[in-house]
């Protein structure tokens, strides 16, 4: 599939959903294609210690991302590569839009949370049980380790190529909230010409608005900006409790 724009992504990662959920709205308003890839922050932090490095959750929560891309995995194979948005839309929008609960997490990843998804997205249910098969961890893994030679590996998710494989790739954007459809394409337009000028490397703060989703509380036009470190905030880190 030669396609305008790769999308790699993990399903348990907020920032990445809200940001696909704008190129959505990119794509339906130019003739841009999008391969939706995997990465996973589980393989992307397997050298790390989760107990001293992550808050207590973001382990189970890294796992449950790897054990929804193994059935996605399984669907591209069979299926092949059409399936994927529709399965990423289900399998996160499960995560997060949904009102506030302490117990959502302890469904990411099961059996039974893919199952759904995968009957939403119109899929067979039969790949639900994809997820403890850590054959296809090598896929991911391969996908994985492809976008960070695109980008360096002191990276998150998504990780964005632009006409690939030779095109514009980088990490992000970090965003917190979907832009409206009349903002889409002109962000587009202001990501991608900053990304392509010569030199540019990085541009990054690291207090952010609380991420613009139903799961996180409730939605508002000015949400309270906290510290971020590493893709946690910094006040739930271990080192601060």
């Amino acid at each position: 599939m030669n396609a305008d724009i790769e999308f790699f992504w993990d399903p348990v990662c907020p920032f990445a959903w809200i940001t696909s959920r704008w190129i959505v709205k990119v794509q339906e308003q130019t003739d841009y294609s999008v391969d939706w890839r995997f990465i996973s922050l589980r393989l992307l932090n397997k050298d790390k210690n989760y107990a001293t490095d992550f808050p207590p959750e973001y382990e189970h929560g890294h796992t449950a991302g790897l054990r929804m891309l193994r059935t996605a995995a399984a669907v591209r194979a069979d299926l092949g590569r059409d399936a994927m948005g529709p399965l990423y839309t289900e399998l996160s929008s499960a995560s997060f839009d949904q009102e506030p609960n302490e117990s959502y997490r302890l469904s990411l990843g099961t059996v039974p949370m893919v199952s759904a998804a995968l009957e939403r997205a119109g899929l067979p249910t039969s790949y639900a049980d994809a997820v403890d098969d850590a054959s296809w961890d090598a896929v991911i893994e391969e996908e994985t380790e492809l976008a960070l030679t695109r980008t360096g590996r002191d990276v998150g998710t998504p990780i964005i190529t632009f006409q690939p494989p030779n095109g514009l790739s980088f990490f992000g954007p970090v965003i917190s909230r979907i832009p409206d459809d009349a903002d889409a394409v002109p962000l587009w337009n202001a990501v991608t010409t900053l990304a392509a000028y010569p030199g540019f490397a990085e541009m990054k703060r690291s207090l952010r608005e609380t991420p613009q989703l139903r799961v996180f509380g409730e939605l508002t036009e000015n949400p309270e900006f906290e510290d971020w470190q590493g893709g946690a905030r910094a006040a739930h880190l271990p080192e601060n409790n």
